[in-house]
């Protein structure tokens, strides 16, 4: 009998939400049983790095990643899989762009860990900070270091495929699970090196039923403060920041549809270079003003620039970080060994 390739998944630095929209195939999920070897999933059965690590190079079929690098661990894991996979996923959009963990890269690492060590919201009299490691009676422990940012999977090692959102929609992934099956079955062939699957070949706009070019604006608002919101024309042009000119289509333009504006998780669309100057530009295009100091003016009314245009994006963006995430002298204070 022959034996059935290998699968792995791997969640790095996220929420988890990818690990839940796998499970959100519903019956699918048993095609996935029945078509491969599940060898590593740590979320969902016990596996040892050790047992990775004694495995055959490039004896693990598919492994789909999800999360960005943020710590040693991370990126030993990478590199493990790397070598042991012959096809490596980014999958979901913390292993794609970065997502929100990457919004950390705005701030040096020791002002994050005291953001989270010491705070009204945290009860820690004694100052106590995690250490990289702990000398225990039982012998020394280790946790993992935080690197100075995050980083998204494919600055650390080589990708071969990419499927973007927070998470990936459940019937995108049955798609590319079907497709995988395909290929091994000798009815399909694997897309190109490189690319972005489980996606539309165009933008939340162009998925959006809203009409658009209705009405220019003069101000950016919060949602909250339109009352109410027109079922029938564009969001933008309602003056409420929405990033579906940006984004990738595959979503079917689930939050325009329901009234709330795309906030971008599907990632770049196709030939955006850069996320968060894409928007700028479709931004400026809807204001009512033709002098330079105007539109200024009303980009300036934006409530949460850094988060609106680079939520999702910013440590796989042109920026990747901001000025204080590129100096070290956060992670030397991290691991000089504060605390008791």
């Amino acid at each position: 009998m022959t034996a059935k390739p290998k699968f792995a998944m791997y969640w790095a630095a996220s929420c988890g939400g990818c690990e839940i929209a796998v499970l959100n195939i519903h019956e699918k999920i048993l095609d996935v049983d029945a078509n491969f070897e599940v060898v590593f999933w740590p979320v969902a059965m016990d596996a040892k790095y050790k047992d990775v690590e004694a495995m055959e190079d490039g004896s693990i079929l598919l492994t789909l990643w999800n999360g960005g690098i943020r710590n040693d661990e991370n990126e030993h894991l990478a590199h493990l899989l790397r070598r042991k996979s012959k096809l490596l996923v980014a999958f979901g959009s913390c292993a794609c762009e970065g997502c929100i963990p990457g919004l950390a890269n705005f701030s040096p690492v020791q002002d994050i860990v005291t953001t989270a060590f010491h705070t009204l919201s945290t009860d820690n009299p004694d100052s106590i900070y995690p250490q990289p490691v702990y000398a225990a009676p039982e012998g020394e422990l280790y946790i993992p270091t935080l690197a100075p940012r995050l980083r998204t999977l494919d600055q650390v090692v080589d990708v071969d495929y990419y499927m973007p959102g927070c998470p990936p929609e459940s019937h995108q992934i049955a798609a590319v699970i079907d497709l995988v099956i395909q290929v091994l079955q000798g009815k399909a062939e694997l897309p190109p090196k490189g690319t972005v699957i489980g996606v539309g070949n165009s933008t939340v706009c162009d998925e959006c039923t809203r009409k658009r070019n209705v009405r220019n604006i003069t101000a950016f608002k919060r949602i909250q403060d339109i009352a109410p919101v027109d079922p029938e024309i564009c969001i933008l042009e309602q003056g409420v920041p929405c990033n579906g000119s940006a984004t990738r289509s595959g979503c079917n333009a689930r939050c325009p549809n329901v009234g709330a504006q795309c906030i971008g998780c599907y990632g770049p669309a196709e030939g955006v270079i850069d996320y968060g100057a894409r928007l700028i530009s479709a931004f400026a295009s809807v204001i009512d003003a033709k002098e330079p100091e105007q539109i200024d003016r009303i980009l300036d009314g934006i409530p949460d620039p850094a988060g609106q245009f680079y939520r999702f994006n910013l440590a796989g963006s042109l920026l990747r970080a901001g000025a204080p995430a590129w100096k070290k002298n956060g992670q030397a204070k991290q691991s000089s060994g504060q605390g008791k």
